[in-house]
């Protein structure tokens, strides 16, 4: 059972796999950063403030290439907020002027109020740089394993324990 640990040279390839198969997740994940022109071009919605279109544990696709289009009213994008991690993810309810300058003002579907207290203090709107991307396209419920391995920190143990124990009693 343990026979991958007795030959260094069959653990140091199950090694080299493991490194492969992250490197790979990685790059993955560079490429459609680079495609989709967003520094995260997918996100899991963390709440239900954006219920009935999305609820809590979608995954959402992001895309930030829209050059020509600008922005618009209903779009719903994701953004980040000055000195704060996570990103929202809201509708666009109000825009004043045009271009890169435009100020948006935002509100999830399921919130009473707009967005403003949600904002950098100082900050009572958006501008198109504070976008990460608009939402084009979403799988249901399948990023509830992020929120999941989120609000149990003791499961990602678990987890890389077992990615572990198959990474060293793998057969090849």
């Amino acid at each position: 059972m343990l026979s991958g640990l007795a030959n260094p040279r069959q653990a140091a390839v199950q090694l080299m796999n493991f490194g492969l198969i992250l490197s790979t997740a990685f790059m993955m994940w560079k490429g459609l950063s680079v495609i989709t022109d967003s520094p995260s071009p997918i996100v899991v919605v963390l709440s239900g403030s954006m219920e009935p279109a999305f609820q809590r544990g979608d995954l959402l696709f992001l895309w930030n290439r829209n050059v020509l289009a600008e922005t618009s009213v209903g779009e719903i994008v994701v953004y980040n907020v000055k000195g704060k991690d996570i990103p929202i993810v809201h509708r666009i309810v109000r825009k004043f002027g045009k271009g890169p300058e435009a100020k948006l003002l935002t509100k999830g579907d399921n919130n009473v109020s707009d967005d403003t207290e949600l904002y950098a203090s100082g900050q009572d709107y958006l501008v198109r740089k504070d976008i990460i991307g608009s939402v084009f396209a979403y799988i249901p419920f399948v990023g509830y394993v992020t929120i999941l391995l989120s609000e149990h920190p003791w499961l990602k143990t678990v987890m890389l324990g077992l990615m572990g124990l198959v990474v060293v009693l793998q057969r090849e």
